[in-house]
């Protein structure tokens, strides 16, 4: 394979990851009777189950036992586990309860604050467009909170808990694939004891439900782990700063869906800070772009 076809395998992967992951939405809307607990649950044990299967065809499960052999690596995998589930309940729970918008927010917020968590803890110094952005981004919520006596507490939750979660797996050598298959698996048994212990609900007990929703259920580990394995796929053949202008796709989708099909209100508070969000992203963007212009013709001349 040339390396002109691997990197445009690379951007089909990327476009398709963060398109499945920017509609994912419209999936958890359609099952929006369930309970948003409910659904988590059924979204860890069908993970499970998903990503056990790919595993098994891929012949990975060395990696698997060598990560479960590392008592270090998997105390890390316990807390990002957590970490995992509590952004998987939390982004169900916002798109189901009229808060797409504040998702969508979340996930633009995410890179530049990955971009100050970078700074903070790897050691990863800021260029000058960097630094003006995440100031910028930063102010968009000052504002918010000083102008409209409010904090978009759930945008951040989302942004924070995925940003750190996307830190800790940095710094853990583990694979994409075994480590969110232990991750599902730590979070397991808490998925089937709420599951067992939870109040009896109309879409509690499968053998009660309609096919259709039974089906919906089970197709959360495919939506779970479907845009993942793309996503891990594009990282092989894309340098990490071209993959990151594709993440924009998933929250601009989620914005569109939130006002043009959900009806989410796009009032001055959001706008205001939507403006700074975006317009901290569009100069993050350009200062990423001449940067690996710059570092193009050093890397020809190596």
């Amino acid at each position: 394979m040339t390396a002109d076809s691997n990197v445009r395998q690379g951007y089909l992967y990327a476009t398709l990851a963060f398109i499945m992951w920017g509609l994912a939405p419209i999936y958890f809307k359609s099952i929006e009777q369930v309970d948003a607990l409910e659904i988590l649950v059924h979204r860890v044990i069908w993970s499970v189950v998903f990503i056990f299967i790919v595993i098994s065809l891929r012949n990975n499960w060395d990696k698997v036992r060598k990560v479960l052999g590392n008592a270090k690596v998997m105390i890390m995998l316990v807390v990002t586990a957590l970490l995992l589930g509590f952004n998987w309940g939390l982004f169900i729970w916002a798109v189901n309860n009229g808060y797409m918008l504040d998702a969508s927010l979340g996930y633009y917020i995410n890179p530049l604050l990955n971009v100050f968590l970078g700074m903070l803890f790897l050691s990863e110094k800021l260029r000058p467009g960097q630094k003006i952005a995440v100031l910028l981004a930063s102010t968009g919520v000052i504002i918010q909170l000083i102008s409209f006596g409010s904090f978009p507490y759930i945008a951040m939750s989302l942004a924070c808990s995925f940003a750190i979660y996307g830190l800790l797996r940095k710094k853990m050598a583990v694979e994409s694939l075994p480590g969110i298959f232990i991750e599902s698996l730590i979070l397991l048994p808490l998925a089937l004891g709420y599951w067992y212990l939870l109040e009896p609900s109309s879409t509690s007990n499968m053998l009660d439900n309609v096919l259709n929703l039974n089906l919906l259920l089970i197709a959360a580990g495919i939506v779970t782990t479907l845009p993942l394995l793309s996503f891990t796929a594009a990282a092989k053949r894309l340098p990490y700063s071209t993959l990151g202008f594709f993440q924009y796709i998933g929250p601009s989708l989620m914005f569109t869906l939130a006002v043009m099909f959900y009806g989410e209100e796009f009032d001055i508070e959001r706008a205001v800070t939507f403006a700074f969000i975006w317009g901290a992203l569009l100069l993050f963007s350009i200062d990423s772009l001449r940067a690996s212009k710059t570092k193009s013709p050093t890397l020809s001349q190596s």
